[in-house]
């Protein structure tokens, strides 16, 4: 797999991957360059100089800035080790739930969002929705090196997995119960739906609730990375409370 992006390499170095190799474009000269380079150097990770045009040929999401680095495939975890994860930090498990999520531009910053707000991990599909790929990778800005990804045969079965510990899930979706208005502290899942068809409706069926983001414009729907923000920030303010 290739990681492109300065804060994509640069993260996936910190986090200790196993990098083949990284290639970096000629005369480029700046902090992160730098700090790539040390970082190589210290953990012994072969790099190597090239010309722009052999990075614009390696390139997978075209927007490698000047930084390739090659590493083994993306590792998911399950979710027993999101969990795992939780307990280990003392914390109420804080989990997400995408179904059917198939932009890897969405799955990307929808990953970034969950490191920043500390989210434990997230789950996902293996059929039917986007898996972490180069794209998803540098549209995450190094939040895939950080960031916990379960990939389920089935989503519906890990949510009674989750009932079961005593995890509270919700579905993201209009006509719910006012989020603000929501007890979201204690162990809680999220359910974002697919860009196109929402929340499938056994999901649905499944989660112990339906929560809508109070909305006040003309137009009533949201990019699903756009309301992943907006849901797990209002469980992050309710938790500090």
């Amino acid at each position: 797999m290739k990681v492109e992006g300065r804060n994509a390499v640069r993260e996936l170095i910190l986090n200790g991957a196993t990098i083949d190799k990284i290639l970096i474009q000629n005369n480029l000269k700046d902090s992160v360059i730098t700090e790539i380079v040390n970082l190589a150097k210290s953990k012994k990770i072969r790099f190597q100089f090239v010309q722009q045009n052999v990075l614009n040929a390696e390139t997978a999401t075209k927007h490698h800035q000047g930084v390739i680095a090659y590493t083994s495939e993306f590792k998911y975890s399950s979710t027993e080790e999101i969990l795992e994860i939780a307990k280990q930090k003392n914390e109420d498990p804080f989990i997400l739930i995408l179904d059917g999520i198939e932009d890897p531009h969405n799955l990307g910053s929808i990953l970034r969002v969950c490191e920043c707000m500390g989210v434990h991990g997230v789950i996902i599909e293996r059929v039917r929705a986007c898996q972490v790929n180069e794209t998803v990778i540098k549209t995450s800005v190094g939040a895939t090196s950080y960031v916990k990804v379960a990939r389920v045969a089935n989503i519906n079965n890990e949510i009674e997995k989750l009932k079961k510990k005593n995890i509270w899930v919700y579905a993201c979706e209009l006509g719910g119960d006012d989020l603000t208005k929501t007890n979201l502290t204690g162990g809680v899942a999220i359910v974002i739906g697919s860009e196109g068809r929402g929340t499938g409706k056994l999901t649905l069926k499944n989660c112990d609730g339906t929560v809508t983001i109070p909305q006040y414009g003309k137009i009533n729907s949201l990019n699903a990375s756009v309301a992943t923000g907006i849901i797990l920030y209002e469980v992050v303010r309710q938790r500090k409370i």
